[in-house]
Formats: structure tokens, sequence, C-alpha cells
């Protein structure tokens, strides 16, 4: 039989979805540039646009150079890539990391969300991309931008654990030497499935010995003691080793 035509509406729903990734690559791009070094010739605006205007020599005073307050040194940026399928957890992973209140109720990321923490030495950038199923297919276009993935599991989901695996080797195929942080959530709930099962249903045994793929226990929940869960505490720490 032949194939059937795809329908208007799949057609501008898969347009949608395109352009929708194409917006979050962009943003991707100006957020993560921000603090980054940049080149451009002297004299030019580093956007592109018209040609910074010098000052004339007669506008110059020296005394205004010495009133001048020294430039803060920035710190350098580390970026934390956050995914997995919706439902995982990781808005309410970002929310306790940056100590805000839950929210209530699940409420699906349609876009991505960002917070930035300081440490001591560098700044940490973590970007969470929702985990819906039109978005799941923009995630690799990311991976290399950035300089560890934590990849949420619900462990609690028994019935979708099989499309977090597929989704989860997808982006470990894309970068074999990207340091992977895989958070087994929701450990607290009475029919989360264990730590040695979900080693087994998200094919964890297959990796490369090699390789940099670390499986955690968390409960990270809207309710729960924020960041001094322990498995909160356990996560940050190993960030700020593979970062550093």
């Amino acid at each position: 039989m032949a194939p059937r035509p795809l329908s208007p509406l799949v057609l501008a729903l898969g347009g949608a979805a395109a352009v929708l990734g194409s917006v979050l690559f962009i943003l991707w791009k100006a957020y993560f540039g921000r603090g980054r070094e940049r080149r451009w010739d002297r004299g030019e605006a580093w956007w592109g646009a018209e040609p910074a205007r010098l000052p004339e020599w007669d506008e110059w005073d020296p005394e205004d150079e010495e009133d001048e307050e020294p430039p803060l040194e920035e710190l350098e940026q580390r970026e934390v890539l956050v995914l997995g399928l919706d439902g995982s957890g990781k808005s309410t992973f970002l929310r306790v990391l940056s100590g805000k209140p839950p929210l209530e109720g699940h409420i699906p990321t349609w876009g991505f969300n960002s917070v930035r923490l300081p440490t001591k030495d560098f700044e940490v950038d973590l970007l969470e991309i929702g985990g819906s199923q039109n978005l799941r297919f923009y995630w690799k276009e990311f991976v290399n931008e950035v300089d560890v993935l934590v990849f949420m599991v619900d462990s609690a989901d028994r019935l979708r654990l099989p499309w977090a695996r597929q989704e989860l080797h997808k982006l470990l195929d894309k970068d074999p030497d990207l340091p992977v942080v895989v958070v087994a959530n929701k450990q607290d709930l009475s029919e989360s499935v264990s730590m040695v099962e979900l080693q087994q249903e998200l094919g964890l045994q297959a990796v490369d010995s090699q390789r940099e793929v670390f499986l955690l226990a968390a409960s990270i929940a809207p309710a729960g003691p924020g960041f001094e869960d322990p498995g909160t505490v356990h996560i940050w720490r190993l960030l700020l080793e593979l970062l550093s």
C-alpha cells in the first residue's frame, strides 16, 4: 500500500518544530556567548552593526581616565546541559539549585530554562531543554557545546524507561568524550525502580568502562528539603569536580 501523504496539520506542526529548534539554537548561542572572549576588528562594533565611533582628540580628558573604576575580572564559564523526558524533574532540579521556591503541580517546559550559579573559581551555566517529544529531536544539537551532561530519569515511571534509554544512548553516541551524570530521580517513591535494576534498564552496563558516566540517586521534589537533600548535594559536588 502506498504511503499516505502527510496532512497539512502534520506539515504545519513539523514546520513549527523546526522553527522552534532554530530559535532554541540561536538563544543557546546568545546565552552562552555572554562572558566569552569575542574577537573583532578595531573600531568595529562586535555585533556587526555600524563601526563604533572613536572619541575625537578634543573630547578626551585625562582626568576621565583616572576616575574610571578598573574593570572587574570576569569568571570563566562552565556549561551544563540538563536533559530528560518530560516530568523527570529537570525544572525542579534547577529551581532547587538556585534557591527558588517550588512550583505547584507539573508544568512541562516548553522551550528552555537557565540558571547561572557562581562559585569561587568559575560560573556554572545550567541549561534545561524541555523533554517533550517534539523537542528531543534538537537535543543532539546542543551536546557538543557543553562541558557536562546531566540526564534526569523518573525512576518511578517504569513504562517510559525504554524511551529514556533510547534518548540517553543517542546522546552518548553523539559525543563519546562528554562526561554524563545520570540522575535517578524520585527514588523516595514506593514504585521507583532500584538503582541496580535502573542500571540494567538504561543499558549502562554496556557503556565503555573508560567513559565518565555516573548514576546517582536523588529525590528532588517540589515540597522536599531543597538543596539540603543529600542526593542534590552529591550531584552538585560531582558537577563541581567534573567542571574543575
